[in-house]
């Protein structure tokens, strides 16, 4: 299969609006999904909030099957969360760690993600280690190997960080994270909708994906996916009557699947959204999107190297669709807001986002561009041109 990109494009409403490299923020979203999610609120509005949840029960109960084609797991492992950053928490709060306990997390690792590290750290006695990264940038598996003691409870990586264009190893660590008997926490959530992932060939315990990035889905919605036998031993940090029932006067029993990390009260219209774009991904392939994306990163890294004052500074063996460089005497901040005045979306990476790697690399700021399968060649040639009318102004 290939990617019908005029199709793609015709049912983009928001490809007729602005040049969009902000995909690894928020992908513009299809027809599809910004239908069902505006009918599925409209519908609220008419016949009220719990009528439309009945009336609408299987699209609502979609994202879980959706979920598992997409991530190769069953639907009772899956969990929708009104964010990627609260699926992760929620998993890793229920984690138990005591003094001396070790967590491993990658250079590249995203600041939410590691302030949770540390505040557990903090207030159980664990400590936060970083792997170090190999020649290209990436987790080094032979380090993380040579680690591995009776000490380490965890390991936590962002399959596909928010800066340098890199994807790590996520099979490869899921490896010596099984080997061990280690829980093994993966960050997806700029990895899921851009390229193929199966949760049983990576070896991933726990896996985070965002709706609103390359999955193309309204914003408020995520997922969990936690390994059944997992699930079961572990307590969410908070219970509510959806995850837990009420069963005697001082007696709660917990549900069995994945759901009891979910909240009763949720974003009903953003579910729906999620499992039609789900749905969408699914049909176009996740194989001829991972391929369309990497070709056109590719290329875009090809020409801005050819612009004077450009440096491209993605990292990596494999690449994926977020390519971020710098500008000699230009802001990253000044470069997004000249840009977007010709209606073309990039966005800043910070040190704050990622000081492990930058600090590591003395870098401040990067220019991020993050593509899809619905960008094209033409987009590319525009946005090179503005770049190298700012880069020499």
């Amino acid at each position: 299969m290939t990617i019908d990109v005029a199709r793609a494009r015709r049912e983009t409403p928001g490809c007729g609006h602005v040049l969009h490299f902000n995909n690894a923020g928020a992908a513009l979203m299809p027809q599809p999904v910004l239908d069902a999610t505006v009918d599925y609120l409209k519908l609220e509005a008419e016949i009220g909030g719990y009528e439309a949840a009945a009336r609408e029960a299987a699209a609502v109960e979609r994202v879980y099957g959706a979920a598992a084609e997409l991530l190769g797991c069953a639907p009772d492992e899956i969990a929708f969360v009104e964010t990627a950053t609260r699926a992760w928490d929620m998993a890793f709060y229920a984690l138990p760690f005591a003094p001396g306990d070790r967590m491993l997390t990658a250079r590249a690792e995203y600041a939410s993600n590691v302030v949770a590290l540390l505040q557990a750290a903090r207030r159980t006695g664990a400590v936060v280690e970083v792997i170090p990264s190999d020649e290209t940038g990436q987790v080094s598996v032979s380090s993380l190997a040579e680690m591995i003691d009776e000490r380490v409870k965890l390991i936590a990586i962002t399959h596909v960080p928010t800066n340098g264009g890199l994807v790590n190893p996520a099979a490869e660590i899921g490896a010596i994270a099984r080997a061990a008997g280690i829980t093994y926490l993966l960050d997806a959530c700029q990895s899921a909708g851009q390229m193929p992932i199966d949760v049983g060939a990576i070896g991933c315990d726990i896996l985070s994906t965002a709706s609103r990035k390359y999955l193309r889905g309204p914003r408020g919605a995520g997922m969990l996916y936690i390994r059944r036998e997992l699930c079961q031993r572990l307590e969410p940090p908070f219970l509510d009557n959806h995850a837990a029932t009420w069963v005697s006067p001082d007696r709660y029993e917990i549900r069995d699947d994945a759901r009891r990390f979910e909240n009763w009260e949720t974003n009903f219209a953003g579910k729906v959204g999620l499992g039609v774009a789900l749905d969408y991904a699914l049909g176009w392939g996740l194989g001829p999107i991972w391929e369309r994306v990497q070709g056109l990163a590719g290329l875009l890294r090809e020409e801005l190297t050819k612009i004077p004052g450009i440096t491209v500074r993605d990292l990596g063996a494999e690449k994926c669709g977020i390519v971020t460089f710098t500008v000699n005497g230009v802001a990253a901040g000044n470069m997004q807001r000249r840009l977007a005045a010709q209606a073309m979306n990039v966005t800043v990476s910070s040190v704050a986002s990622t000081r492990f790697d930058m600090e590591a690399r003395e870098l401040a700021e990067l220019v991020r561009a993050s593509l899809h399968y619905y960008n094209d060649e033409a987009e590319i040639a525009r946005f090179c041109a503005a770049v190298r009318a700012v880069a020499a102004s």
